[in-house]
């Protein structure tokens, strides 16, 4: 490929997933990033954007966790049109890649979520793969998920589960309700596993960790407290080194207090997630979750009782309350956004990082406000910007 066909995004501050650099630019071929220079060694003639001044750069925003988005439940659309409406609605606040996620649910309904994804993924580089929240949960931390779906799991299970060709399923459960070796079982089919709405026990958990479990979906919410004498998953989780957990900082689902205790202790790998719902991106104020009201004010997702219901949070502003409720720093809170939930998917030698030979999914910010100035995915940018 030519000079001329490169192309060269130029900011004052290029974050690569580890580290600033000031007055850099990103080189790109095809869908690829190629180098990362110096402003000054751009070539005479290159095929330059320049970001506006005092715009950061950094890797795509990658959330696992994504109900829906632009008024679409994934629930209710498991098409690749539904998919497709989410993408759009979420790549605007800096999210490149995600995981369209179904919440509890018919084993007709996750055959067609899993087909809808297959079906996309060869045209839509932003869509990683499916994430099934449920249905093998805890009947005693539901949530929002609809008692009579949740089940327990059958050997077939472990076929429709499987990821999709050339993507990643990640699959919540409860261990303490599957049968004895159906963690491994999911492992062994290349499974990413996370626990969640659970009642699982600490001796519960580090065996289901032993199994392959890995992650733990919105760490805090929907699973047995931590306790003095029986401390859970929470404990587990923070205290193991290989461990990945989803945060929802919203202010609303975790106490920030309690969030920056967990991240002052705990060893693993936090992971910012969205749990975001149809009107992230859209302009409805109530939508029907199979079949009940779920209410959106003040920035909560709520059923008629007060249950919180998914999240209406973005990426960009859940980035954005990790540095004014958290007081962590920009480039801790862009790890977590993107660095950390690509390695836990398996994906961290392709995707989370700005370097060369990795996928060039890229997000432009303001840094004081988190607001979105362009994202690219694959190389190209979205159709309203540049």
């Amino acid at each position: 490929m030519t000079e001329e066909a490169r192309r060269t995004i130029a900011a004052d501050v290029v974050f690569d997933g580890e580290s600033a650099h000031r007055d850099c630019a990103v080189v790109i071929e095809g869908e690829n990033i190629v180098s990362l220079i110096l402003r000054r060694e751009i070539p005479r003639g290159a095929n330059v954007v320049e970001l506006p001044k005092g715009v950061w750069l950094a890797p795509g925003f990658i959330d696992i966790q994504v109900n829906g988005g632009g008024d679409i439940l994934f629930n209710d659309e498991p098409t690749p049109a539904g998919i497709a409406a989410i993408l759009r609605a979420h790549r605007k606040f800096g999210t490149t890649s995600l995981l369209p996620t179904l919440i509890t649910d018919t084993d007709e309904k996750m055959i067609a979520a899993k087909s809808a994804v297959a079906e996309i993924m060869p045209q839509a580089p932003g869509a990683l793969g499916v994430h099934f929240e449920g249905p093998f949960i805890s009947p005693q931390r539901l949530g929002a998920h609809r008692a009579d779906l949740r089940r327990a799991p059958l050997p077939h299970h472990v076929d429709m589960l499987a990821p999709p060709a050339g993507g990643v399923s990640l699959v919540t459960l409860a261990p303490e309700e599957a049968p004895p070796g159906f963690v491994s079982e999911l492992a062994a089919a290349g499974c990413k596993l996370a626990l969640g709405h659970s009642m699982a026990s600490y001796a519960q958990t580090r065996e289901a960790m032993k199994e392959g479990m890995t992650g733990f979906t919105h760490l805090f919410n929907a699973m047995r407290p931590l306790a003095s004498r029986e401390p859970g998953p929470i404990a587990a989780a923070l205290e193991s080194s290989s461990a990945f957990y989803g945060l929802i900082v919203d202010g609303e689902h975790v106490d920030p207090a309690i969030l920056r205790l967990a991240l002052r202790a705990g060893l693993g790998h936090p992971m910012l997630v969205t749990d975001a719902m149809p009107p992230v991106g859209g302009s409805a104020k109530q939508f029907a979750l199979q079949g009940r009201e779920i209410f959106v004010a003040d920035g909560r997702c709520v059923t008629a009782d007060g249950t919180l219901a998914g999240a209406a949070l973005d990426m960009a502003s859940a980035v954005r309350n990790c540095v004014l409720l958290l007081d962590l720093p920009l480039e801790r809170a862009l790890v977590f956004a993107s660095t950390n939930p690509a390695n836990f998917l398996g994906l961290g030698k392709r995707l989370g990082r700005l370097v060369a030979g990795y996928r060039a999914d890229m997000t432009a910010f303001d840094p004081q406000t988190i607001r979105i100035v362009a994202t690219w995915v694959a190389g190209e940018p979205s159709a309203d910007e540049w």
